[in-house]
């Protein structure tokens, strides 16, 4: 009974082992130098005989590291890329504490099988025939994900592995640490897999950026899913303070949130698995509660959300010649200029200036004053200043940078002109985008053109910023979600709406702004963006794109297996846990798309006009 088996339970650093009664580990947390926030939980590691089975042992013709090992597999039992599993080790002699186990634990990267006996390839015909007598082995490579307690042995050869479960797996994978997770998704098994909010709410850290091939790497569903798993889920202390920014790039999809999915209704299989897994995850089977639409006006006196297919509770969104001039929006109509240094740059800061002094001695008035011109649409804003006044509103400008600057304004107004309009502050109230309506607020941009997209988008984050710093503190939090990050952060080059994403990415944390990027290629943006990312995600990627170094975080068979995924599963870094872990999603529980979206009992498909007629009829 006095001895030490391979079934001790294994007590992690600065835990000490003592009677009950013990009154020095008695004592409050406080008062033994104890952080009294740590998850009280986390008292133990798992028994090495929990009734997991063997799934084979620590191989013994390979060398076994304390970071890295080979596992033979049982002929029984199998081991798949992604599992975890656990090895007990008991060392020679006790720790201080008393304490003679070591666990190592990890996740299996590498797989292999092969004939025991058999010389040439060739030997495969023989063996079939019985003519060659061998024995078939399968072994399997382990990364280490913890140690507990940190004492770095070796796993003994022979000794005994399991594949992990129960508390073995959130142990392996430092879910016991986690006071505060969400869910990021399931293991390939379907077990659930968690992140650490304090990496993602400001708290230790912010930001996740996802990685992909457009059409088949699923990045803006995967950021949507983190927002429902957030919203919806238990994790956030009071979920309904906290809102989304979400920019439609592509399609209309992002414009049926508020629908359920009819593909998860019914019986079917396939139903019926999905909505299995967000049992799993502890996540209701509906669409997002609170969501606000947003699409830019149409051309015409009346403001008219400019979609091709939903029209039913879009607000259209614009902003006044007045909001124009006196926030000094004119810098993101030149959201691709190319040097910082420019006479270009220079220019844009001198009108900026002499168009908000403007305004400021205008009347509140649907048009404003400049001069002795009356302006009231900004068609003739442009040409005030291009035509006549360009010189005089641009003194020590060079006549080179101004018919730059002209040629630019003039190309910006035929694409933003619907966008800036001569309205009263009564009238445009209504179409001035407010993030606090609702929980999710999405902001279509996909019929617009690039020129277009870099003016919301920038004027949108802008003004974020400022409404946050004002507030001064991080909550409410507000997650930004873009896609096509590589148009508004390039590697390369200077821009205004540049500037605002880098400053989300760099002082986000502190005033409670979330980044989720998403792009293409990691490659062509801005490195500061993706190295203050807590998490990084990354979906099929091309196969010369998964060598570079932007993913040094993948190891090199999550790379090679980087180019072969599916839609649904990701790769996904996370601070906490030394290794990517394979996540998959649920299929949305929201509509994706107009087919998609389950009938509205209320009638809410059809315009509110419309519904009003049929009501007096």
């Amino acid at each position: 009974m006095g001895e030490t088996s391979d079934r001790a339970t294994p007590v992690p650093p600065g835990s000490r082992v003592s009677a009950p009664n013990d009154p020095e580990t008695n004592r409050p947390d406080h008062e033994q130098g104890r952080d009294p926030r740590a998850d009280d939980r986390v008292t133990a590691s798992p028994l090495a005989g929990s009734p997991a089975g063997e799934a084979g042992k620590v191989l013994g013709t390979r060398d076994s590291q304390p970071l890295d090992f080979w596992i033979a597999v049982n002929e029984e039992h199998y081991l798949q890329l992604d599992d975890v599993v656990a090895v007990p080790t008991t060392l020679p002699e006790p720790l201080p504490d008393g304490t003679r186990q070591v666990m190592h634990y990890g996740v299996v990267d590498v797989v292999q099988s092969a004939y025991e006996g058999a010389t040439f390839h060739s030997d495969v015909f023989r063996v079939e025939e019985g003519q060659l007598p061998v024995g078939l082995s399968t072994i399997a490579h382990v990364s280490a994900t913890r140690i507990e307690p940190e004492v770095f042995v070796p796993p003994r050869p022979g000794g005994s592995a399991r594949r992990a479960s129960g508390d073995d797996r959130r142990f392996a994978l430092y879910f016991d640490r986690m006071q505060r997770r969400f869910p990021a998704g399931l293991s390939r098994d379907g077990q659930p897999v968690y992140g650490n909010l304090e990496f993602l709410d400001g708290t230790k850290g912010a930001h996740v950026n996802i990685s992909g091939i457009s059409g088949v790497a699923t990045k803006t569903s995967y950021a949507l899913f983190l927002l429902y798993g957030l919203f919806h889920g238990r994790t956030l202390a009071n979920p309904h303070a906290a809102h989304a920014i979400v920019f439609n790039v592509k399609g209309e999809d992002l414009l049926w949130l508020d629908r359920p999915n009819a593909r998860l209704e019914g019986a079917e299989a396939f139903a019926v698995a999905e909505r299995q897994k967000y049992a799993a995850l502890e996540l209701p089977v509906q669409p997002f509660g609170s969501v606000g639409l947003w699409a830019p006006s149409k051309p015409g006196l009346e403001p008219i959300p400019d979609t091709g297919g939903r029209i039913a509770g879009v607000t259209p969104y614009f902003w006044t010649l007045r909001e124009f001039c006196r926030d000094r929006l004119l810098r993101f109509l030149f959201a691709d200029a190319d040097d910082e240094a420019s006479q270009l740059a220079y220019a844009i800061s001198v009108m900026e200036r002499q168009l908000e002094t403007a305004v400021e001695s205008s009347p509140e008035a649907p048009w404003i004053r400049i001069g002795d011109e009356k302006i009231s649409t900004f068609d003739q804003l442009v040409q005030y200043i291009t035509e006549d006044h360009l010189e005089a509103m641009t003194p020590h400008v060079a006549d080179g940078t101004r018919g730059a600057f002209a040629r630019r304004l003039h190309a910006a107004a035929t694409a933003v002109g619907p966008l800036i309009r001569g309205a009263r502050e009564a009238d445009a109230r209504e179409h001035r985008f407010d993030w606090t309506g609702k929980q999710v607020n999405v902001i279509d941009i996909n019929r617009l053109s690039d020129r277009a997209k870099r003016f919301v988008v920038g004027v949108v984050v802008k003004r974020l910023m400022e409404e946050k710093e004002r507030q001064g503190t991080r909550e409410p939090l507000v997650f930004l979600v873009l896609d096509e990050l590589n148009k508004y952060a390039p590697r390369e080059g200077h821009s205004p709406i540049k500037d605002v994403v880098l400053d989300i990415a760099e002082r986000g944390r502190s005033l409670g702004v979330v980044l989720v990027g998403a792009q293409q290629t990691a490659s062509e943006i801005e490195r500061r963006i993706t190295a203050n990312a807590s998490f990084r995600v990354v979906g099929r990627l091309d196969t010369a794109e998964g060598q570079r170094d932007e993913y040094g975080f993948l190891t090199s068979q999550a790379r090679a297996r980087s180019a072969l995924l599916k839609p649904g599963s990701m790769f996904l870094s996370q601070p906490d846990v030394p290794v990517p872990l394979m996540v998959q999603f649920p299929f949305p529980a929201w509509a994706t798309r107009a087919e998609e979206a389950a009938p509205d009992p209320d009638g809410s498909d059809v315009p509110s006009v419309f519904r009003r007629a049929a009501l007096e009829e």
